[in-house]
């Protein structure tokens, strides 16, 4: 098949791979209908990560159902299904505590950037549809196989609530993902920290009540002038840096909570601070297998229209410059079609 490769930071290639294949009976092979670039994509691209010259690379895809495997019982060739970009087998005791991305058996999409992708738990992982989806929905179910999913698990760690003033920092797809989720969880204020007119727009399409443009000090004083200097109820870290890290404890209220779902880097956490203010931290890698199916019926009743944060589609061939458009921050989020 071919798939996106990297081989270094900035070198991304779409070339011939051997084609993925069942290795154990609960796995299954998805002909990828669509998939895209995540912006923790970007760390490895830019040197962040350690990179194993020529892998394949994407996590993020949606498809049918090629092949299962002999234990695989609720999926048979021709579904279309969500894949979340963590597997899990649903059934062990971190999975029935609703981690699944901790369980026992846990795996990775490993070639969602490219035609196909193995699934290794797939009973336990995959979410299907009733039926082929119509075209104008596969953008939004594309989005709850992480970035919808792992926004919504900022917002749920967070502790948003209705009434609330949830602050959301970070205007990539996750964190307008973070916005759409702490409206739909009843926030009657939800401020994006946001520099972007673009970001800004779906934002406030998404909720957003109010957009701070400042960073930093700036950025704090904004935001205490907002909440009339309580600071915020729920704060959404959706970057992973320390400045985004520091920012969101300095805004947060006595007995808030930052909800984070940025994959760390540098960061340094205030832990006095967060004992003197008592100011709490929950989250991490996202339980997309929990989510799934209340945000799946949110997409298919038109509650919730995720895919807006796709503003670039490509070919899949055209991958590498997929990955140069979010990286010179012409894309919010790329989608990919084989």
């Amino acid at each position: 098949m071919r798939a996106t490769t990297i081989h270094a930071p900035g070198d991304i290639r779409f070339e011939e791979v051997p084609d993925p294949v069942i290795e154990e009976p609960t796995d299954a092979i998805i002909k990828v209908v669509a998939g895209c670039i995540c912006g923790s994509d970007l760390w490895p691209y830019r040197g962040a990560n350690d990179i194993d010259s020529g892998s394949t690379i994407g996590h993020e895809c949606v498809g049918v159902v090629e092949e299962v495997g002999s234990a695989v019982k609720d999926f048979t060739p021709g579904d279309f299904v969500i894949v979340p970009f963590c597997h899990c087998d649903n059934t062990c005791a971190h999975c029935a505590a609703g981690v699944q991305s901790g369980c026992d058996n846990l795996g990775f999409t490993a070639s969602g950037q490219g035609e196909y992708a193995r699934v290794t738990q797939a009973d336990g992982s995959l979410v299907k549809t009733d039926g082929m989806p119509d075209a104008s929905l596969i953008p939004s179910l594309l989005t709850l196989s992480d970035v919808m999913a792992t926004g919504w698990h900022a917002a749920v760690a967070a502790g948003v609530k209705p009434g609330g003033t949830a602050v959301v920092i970070g205007d990539g797809a996750v964190g307008l993902c973070g916005v759409l989720a702490a409206a739909q969880l009843g926030a009657e204020r939800v401020v994006a920290m946001s520099r972007h007119e673009p970001r800004q727009a779906i934002a406030r399409a998404f909720g957003a009540t109010d957009i701070v443009a400042e960073r930093g000090k700036e950025g704090g004083a904004r935001i205490a002038e907002l909440t009339k200097g309580i600071g915020a109820d729920a704060v959404l870290e959706c970057v992973g840096t320390d400045e985004s890290m520091k920012t969101a404890f300095a805004i947060a209220r006595p007995g808030a909570t930052v909800g984070f779902v940025g994959v760390p880097h540098g960061v340094e956490l205030p832990v006095r601070r967060m004992f003197q203010r008592n100011v709490g931290l929950a989250g991490g890698m996202a339980p997309v297998r929990r989510y799934l199916p209340d945000l799946l019926e949110r997409v298919l009743s038109g509650a919730i229209d995720p895919g807006k944060v796709f503003d670039l589609t490509l070919p899949m061939a055209e991958s590498p410059e997929g990955y140069r458009a979010m990286d010179e921050r012409r894309a919010i989020k790329v989608l990919l079609q084989p």
